[in-house]
C-alpha cells in the first residue's frame, strides 16, 4: 500500500508544464508567464502633470498669494493625450489636465485651485516650487527593466501593468484540457426522474468544477454505464483530444469495476492502494498516446479528497506553477473523531476562531493565518465518503497522520484550505 506522498510522486511524474502558446493579454488571466515581460520605454514616457491646473515657470510666481496674485497669459490649452508642445515663455502658462505632457520650458503645475481659473489671463494666488505636481519620465518604470517576471501567474493588477508597457500579447502556459468522466449504471442525469437505486451524477459536476478552479478546461461528458464496450468507446474518442482525463468510479474490487477492467491493460497504467481516508482504491497512468489519466473513486467524498490531494497539484504543474500544493494551517479540535490505523485521514471541517473573531464574510485572508484557528467536522456522523451534501458546507480538509486513530477535543491537526 502506498503513502499519499509516494502516490502524490507518482501522479507528479506523470506530467510537465504544457509547451507555452501566444495569446491576447485579455485571454491571459490566471496563466502563468513563460516569457518576462520587459518596459520598452519608461514609465511615464513623458513629465507630465498630476494636477488639472496650469504648467508655469516657477520663479514667475513667487510671492503669489491670494492678496497678491500673479496674472500670467495663458498660450495653450493641454488635455490628457495632447500632443503640443507650447513655449512657456517668462510670464506665461499653459492650462493643463492630468495626465497631460508637461511643456519643456515649464517646470511647476499649480492646481486649478490655487488660481482664479482664468482662461486667457490666469491670476495665480500661491508660490510654486519647481517640481510640484510633476509625475517625471520613469519614475515608475525604467526603458529595460523587467516588470513581470518568467513563472508570474497573471492576475487582474498584473494584467494591467502588462497592458500598460504596451504587451497586447504574452506567452503563458495554456490551460489543461480535462476530460471528466464518470462511470457506474446508477448514475442519472442531474434533474432527471430517479428509480429506486439510481442517484444524480454529483461527481460529474463537483469534479468539472474543480477543474475549473484549478485552472483547467474541463469537459464533462454523461455518466458511462458498467459496461466495459461503451467505456472503452469513450476512452478511445479521448486519445490525442485532451491533456488529461480523470475518471471517477470502477477502480475497486467490485465485480462491475469498468474502468479497471479497460484500464488495467494499458501499458502505462496502474491500480494500487493508498492509505489514506477517504479514497484508498486509485488508479493513474498514461495511454497509449501519453495522454495522463486519474482514476479516482467513486463516492463523492472520495473522489474530491483524491483530486484534491493528486489531480490537482497535477494540473497545476501543467500550467507551470512552481507551488502546487494547497495552503495549511495548524488548528485545535473542537470535537474528536475516530480515524482508521495506518491510513491518513481527510476529514471535511469547518474552521473557526478561538476568539470568534470573523471577517465579513465568514473568512479570514490567507496572509491573516496564525495562531487561534479551531475546527470541527462538517458532519456530526462520521467520515462517510457519501456525504457529499455535507461536503458543501466544508472549508478545509483536516489531515490526520497515519499513526492516530483518535482525534480528541484540544488536539491540534494540520489543515489544508480548499475554498482559498
Amino acid at each position: 500500500m502506498r503513502t499519499t506522498e509516494e502516490h502524490l510522486a507518482a501522479a507528479l511524474a506523470l506530467v510537465g508544464p504544457l509547451p507555452e502558446v501566444e495569446v491576447a493579454l485579455d485571454d491571459a488571466l490566471g496563466c502563468v508567464l513563460t516569457r518576462s515581460l520587459v518596459a520598452p520605454d519608461p514609465l511615464p514616457r513623458w513629465d507630465s502633470s498630476s494636477m488639472d491646473g496650469y504648467a508655469v515657470r516657477a520663479a514667475d510666481t513667487v510671492g503669489a498669494s491670494a492678496e497678491t496674485p500673479r496674472a500670467l497669459t495663458v498660450v495653450a490649452d493641454l488635455a490628457a493625450g495632447a500632443e503640443d508642445d507650447p513655449v512657456v515663455a517668462p510670464g506665461t502658462a499653459a492650462r493643463i489636465m492630468t495626465g497631460a505632457p508637461l511643456p519643456r520650458e515649464a517646470d511647476a503645475v499649480v492646481p486649478v485651485e490655487s488660481t482664479d481659473a482664468g482662461v486667457d489671463v490666469v491670476r495665480v494666488h500661491a508660490t510654486a516650487t519647481a517640481g510640484d505636481f510633476i509625475r517625471r519620465t520613469g519614475e515608475d518604470t525604467r526603458a529595460g527593466d523587467v516588470v513581470l517576471a518568467a513563472g508570474t501567474q497573471l492576475n487582474a493588477q498584473q494584467i494591467g501593468a502588462a497592458a500598460a508597457i504596451g504587451a497586447g500579447r504574452v506567452h503563458v502556459r495554456p490551460r489543461p484540457r480535462v476530460a471528466v468522466v464518470s462511470t457506474g449504471s446508477e448514475l442519472v442525469a442531474t434533474g432527471a426522474p430517479l428509480r429506486r437505486g439510481q442517484v444524480p451524477d454529483s461527481n460529474a459536476h463537483l469534479l468539472a468544477a474543480a477543474v475549473r478552479e484549478a485552472g483547467g478546461v474541463p469537459t464533462r461528458h454523461a455518466a458511462v454505464a458498467d459496461d466495459p464496450t461503451t467505456f472503452r468507446e469513450v476512452v478511445a474518442g479521448l486519445r490525442g483530444q485532451v491533456d488529461v482525463v480523470v475518471t471517477s468510479g470502477g477502480v475497486s474490487v467490485g465485480a462491475f469495476d469498468v474502468v479497471k477492467e479497460v484500464l488495467r491493460d494499458e501499458p502505462g497504467m496502474e491500480f494500487v492502494t493508498v492509505a489514506m481516508q477517504p479514497g484508498k482504491p486509485q488508479g493513474l497512468g498514461t495511454l497509449d498516446d501519453g495522454t495522463p489519466v486519474f482514476c479516482l473513486p467513486g463516492n463523492p467524498v472520495s473522489a474530491f479528497v483524491s483530486f484534491e490531494v493528486f489531480v490537482r497539484p497535477a494540473i497545476l504543474k501543467m500550467r507551470g506553477f512552481a507551488s502546487v500544493r494547497r495552503p495549511r494551517l495548524t488548528a485545535v479540535v473542537v470535537d474528536g473523531w475516530r480515524s482508521p490505523a495506518g491510513r491518513a485521514q481527510y476529514m471535511p471541517v469547518v474552521l473557526g476562531r478561538a476568539d470568534d473573531a470573523r471577517a465579513d464574510d465568514g473568512w479570514f485572508a490567507p496572509a491573516w493565518f496564525g495562531d487561534g484557528w479551531t475546527v470541527h467536522r462538517v458532519v456530526r456522523g462520521g467520515s462517510g465518503s457519501h456525504l457529499v451534501a455535507s461536503l458543501g458546507g466544508a472549508q478545509a480538509l483536516a489531515v490526520v497522520p497515519a499513526d492516530v486513530v483518535e482525534v480528541v477535543p484540544g488536539d491540534t491537526v494540520p489543515v489544508m484550505l480548499v475554498n482559498r
